[in-house]
């Protein structure tokens, strides 16, 4: 049985969603090679996942390091993951610091592996996913954040655009994003579970229970499989506990 992608790129892959991800993609047979600012972190995944994963301890927002690791590595898939945790206050209590978090990791990152993947490019036939949020989806669905919804928007966006130049120029590449709901089983989620549930007045018990049901790493990772190796998927989903869906 072939292999679906021999190599993949997997950013933020030290734990949560992006630790996920490369578990499920190593168990197809692909050689992950996973990058995360924690070496640690990295070192206990590729303990935990073997030689099938390949740690590296790097800023993925870097233009070069983005640039040499598709030329040197030759991946055929990218998962775009990576992501900082915002800081959790009304708009009024941010500064610009903090409010362009998410602009400055996220939406950098997604933009510096979009590039590379064209300018490079990417092989005809590989996969690039990114993962935004499903904050991004409703004007005011995450007040507390700062830019971290506009940010993640921008990811949609920068994917449109990729898959419009990738047509134009007979590239072959596919780009798909998935927009996770919130959930307290990932680091960014808990922290967003805590503070909205605090701005509700509820215990964060309560809170969790009315996110029913839970979305957990390993459906993202079994999502990111299914539709990099599915050539007719949409170019957008949600994905909650409940499994995949469009978006309208």
């Amino acid at each position: 049985m072939s292999v679906p992608f021999p190599t993949a790129v997997v950013t933020g892959a030290s734990r949560g969603f992006g630790r996920a991800i490369a578990a499920a993609l190593v168990a197809t047979g692909t050689n992950v090679v996973g990058i995360a600012r924690g070496e640690q972190d990295l070192r206990a995944v590729h303990d935990e996942l073997g030689d099938g994963f390949t740690p590296i301890a790097a800023d993925a927002t870097d233009e070069a390091f983005a640039e040499d690791t598709i030329r040197e590595r030759r991946p055929s898939l990218l998962v775009l993951n990576a992501g900082a945790t915002p800081h959790m206050a009304p708009v009024h209590q941010h500064t610009w610091e903090t409010f362009s978090r998410s602009w400055q990791v996220d939406t950098r990152h997604a933009f510096v592996w979009t590039r590379a993947a064209l300018r490079e490019p990417l092989a005809p036939g590989s996969v690039v996913v990114a993962i935004s949020s499903g904050a991004a989806l409703s004007v005011g669905a995450s007040p507390l954040s700062g830019g971290y919804a506009g940010a993640n928007s921008t990811i949609r966006f920068i994917r449109a655009y990729a898959a419009d130049e990738s047509k134009r120029a007979g590239l072959g590449i596919r780009f798909v994003t998935l927009l996770p709901q919130l959930t307290p089983a990932a680091g960014v989620g808990a922290v967003g579970v805590t503070g909205y549930a605090a701005r509700q007045g509820v215990d964060r018990d309560t809170f969790i229970e009315g996110i029913q049901p839970i979305l957990i790493p390993e459906q993202v990772g079994k999502a990111v499989v299914e539709v990099a190796t599915d050539p007719g998927s949409g170019p957008e989903y949600r994905i909650s506990g409940a499994g995949l869906g469009p978006v309208s």
